[in-house]
């Protein structure tokens, strides 16, 4: 059935401090990880990974279903209200997602929030009026972002990054935060799977811009890197996918995530060096 009252208050008031947040991919129902937003390495079962970081406490969790917007279908129900049932800390769900009643029917099945990445663009009104149905709270909009041309301008895609729509970043952010949106996860194509740090100029460039809660995800390789993220940003989730799925310079499979105290020395240090 999802979280308790408790559980769920406690995901409310991890809002107010920063966030370390593994962020699943989900292609043709299983777990993978890409590099760059291709070549998607199967790595294991969703659902096991779940109740994996259960056990870690992590401090909220974003499954994004990879193939849903891509091959024009659903959002898929079943493994959504799995994942709901299995999971115990707040749960981000993306793919596929077009409409205000999908948006509805996903929060019914125990999800706290619903991503949405290329609808946001193609249906200009989705996210005021889900935000009306749901709360602005429950509504997330993703912004996949890459480098192009001889000038490497940052630029708005969807689809997996093969669509170009047009958007410099830090103007659809402010229509994002201006149409009611929650939450913003900015994803960094080029720093996706690569383990080298995040793109700080482009997290820089979207967090002075508006005053929306954040996400970031694209190019964590270790702790530190988390570390120096909120040092430099503050209150910001930080994403993450390669970093705790994987282990070694082979990449051998490997679910982790910081321990407690771990987690505790990590934000310690980050804050004192604010």
């Amino acid at each position: 059935m999802g979280h308790t009252v408790v559980e769920k208050f406690c995901g409310i008031m991890n809002m107010l401090r920063p966030r370390i947040i593994p962020c699943l991919l989900v292609k043709n129902g299983g777990l993978v990880k890409t590099v760059q937003f291709s070549n998607p390495k199967y790595v294991g079962d969703p659902i096991n990974a779940v109740r994996i970081f259960n056990e870690k406490e992590v401090d909220e969790l974003v499954v994004l279903d990879i193939d849903a917007t891509v091959r024009r279908r659903e959002p898929d129900y079943t493994l959504i209200k799995n994942l709901a049932a299995e999971c115990r800390m707040p749960l981000c769900y993306g793919g596929g997602v077009k409409t205000v009643e999908q948006i509805q029917k996903i929060i019914t099945l125990g999800v706290e929030k619903v991503a949405i990445g290329a609808a946001a663009i193609e249906t200009p009104g989705l996210i005021s009026n889900a935000a009306a149905r749901v709360g602005s709270q429950s509504i997330v909009v993703v912004m996949d972002i890459k480098k192009t041309g001889f000038l490497r301008r940052y630029e708005l895609f969807t689809h997996n990054g093969t669509r170009w729509t047009g958007f410099n970043p830090v103007e659809f952010a402010k229509r994002i935060d201006e149409n009611g949106a929650g939450e913003v996860l900015i994803n960094s194509i080029d720093n996706d799977g690569v383990m080298e740090g995040y793109d700080s100029s482009l997290i820089k460039a979207v967090r002075e811009a508006i005053t929306l809660p954040m996400t970031v995800l694209g190019g964590a390789g270790r702790l530190e890197d988390i570390s120096r993220l909120i040092q430099q940003f503050g209150i910001i989730g930080a994403g993450a996918g390669s970093l705790f799925v994987f282990k070694g310079k082979y990449r051998a499979v490997l679910i982790t995530y910081p321990s407690r105290t771990e987690k505790d020395s990590l934000l310690r240090v980050a804050g004192s060096s604010a």
